[in-house]
């Protein structure tokens, strides 16, 4: 009993813990309040919430932050200058929104054609292995003058076509459709005649049951069932290459974030980084659950994408990021980094690696 006390006397005044004696220390929580862009149904939402789980567990509970809901504190396109404001101390939302401050924010995330071919494994070495992190953090910090910090949270991979009332046979028959798009997605269909129209997430459905709109995109299988794509609409038109390396965005108050303790840094970045590889790990499972739900058991009629489609988003995207790059210094920068990261790593790719469909037609060939 003597050695016991006396051990723990030692790990107390040396600050260790030893055979499971723990030193008795004063701690503090602090707490942070972020909103989502995102409603409490979707799967991005309940990632989010997972994340902060995960901050409190590897702070041992000195950091803890309450995550609400798209429209709690401020609307759901309006979390970046709450972040900014200090309205709330961060948010979970999309780069894709703010192509309305500046179009080179659709570069981070949702950007057609990849880029250049990139899934979101690639995307994510463009982060975090190249330039990808640093020039977004100045896109906010430099040329929007916001004073947040960003970072990767949460990827929702590959999205797909979309959601329709009626059968699409081409690019040309997405003309004249009233369609739920956003960012610089929404102008490439703008070229195939389509109206798009811009809206959160959780507006979508009520926008199609009131017909405001005849079709729409979200994520995919899982996130659109998540919030009852399926229930106003029975044609799903997938893959696309519209979105095809789409990660959301953590944004914190710059000030905020840096008088956190180094730790706490840490293992909000960490916990960020493991929440967005976790996503696209489960997004996989769950898209293959959703898909025979909604063709067994809610009648949904899945469609392969009409090949023309899925080519001229690519034309398309080209002809708008050319034109942006000819009149926008920063976005020529940031879409001339990812197009030389990306000359080295996808063809390497190809090199290395075995299409895709060469196993999957093998042990899973297609129905006709």
């Amino acid at each position: 009993m003597k050695f016991q006390s006396w051990l723990a006397g030692l790990a107390v005044t040396c600050g260790l813990a030893v055979a499971g004696v723990m030193p008795a220390t004063a701690q503090t929580t602090q707490k942070l309040r972020f909103q989502a862009s995102f409603p409490a149904s979707s799967l991005n939402f309940e990632n989010f919430k997972w994340w902060a789980d995960r901050v409190k567990l590897m702070s041992g509970g000195r950091l803890e932050i309450d995550v609400l809901p798209a429209g709690t504190l401020v609307p759901a396109f309006e979390v970046l200058d709450a972040t900014h404001k200090k309205v709330v101390d961060g948010a979970h939302s999309a780069a894709a929104y703010w192509v309305g401050k500046h179009r080179a924010a659709a570069l981070f995330g949702p950007t057609p054609g990849g880029p250049f071919g990139m899934d979101i494994v690639d995307l994510m070495g463009w982060f975090y292995e190249n330039d990808g992190l640093k020039l977004w953090q100045e896109l906010y910090q430099v040329e929007l003058k916001r004073d947040v910090v960003v970072m990767p949270l949460t990827a929702v991979n590959n999205q797909i076509l979309g959601w329709f009332a009626k059968p699409v046979k081409s690019w040309e028959d997405l003309k004249g459709r009233k369609c739920r798009q956003t960012g610089l997605t929404a102008e490439v269909y703008a070229k195939a005649g389509l109206a798009p129209v811009n809206m959160p997430g959780g507006e979508i459905v009520p926008a199609a049951e009131r017909g405001v709109i005849e079709c729409g995109e979200w994520v995919g299988p899982a996130e659109d069932m998540k919030i009852g794509f399926h229930t106003v609409w029975k044609n799903v038109y997938m893959p696309s290459t519209h979105e095809p390396a789409t990660v959301l965005e953590l944004l914190i108050n710059k000030e905020t974030f840096e008088k956190l303790s180094p730790d706490l840094r840490a293992i909000i970045e960490a916990a960020a980084y493991e929440g967005t590889y976790r996503h696209f790990a489960l997004l996989n499972k769950l898209n293959a659950e959703a898909l025979e739900e909604l063709t067994t058991k809610h009648g949904v009629k899945v469609h392969r994408t009409p090949d023309d489609i899925l080519a001229k988003v690519l034309v398309a995207w080209d002809e708008i990021a050319a034109a942006e790059s000819a009149k926008n210094p920063f976005f020529k920068k940031v879409y001339d980094n990812q197009r030389a990261y990306a000359s080295k790593v996808v063809p390497a790719r190809r090199s290395v690696q075995p299409n895709y469909d060469i196993g999957a037609n093998h042990y899973w060939p297609e129905k006709k």
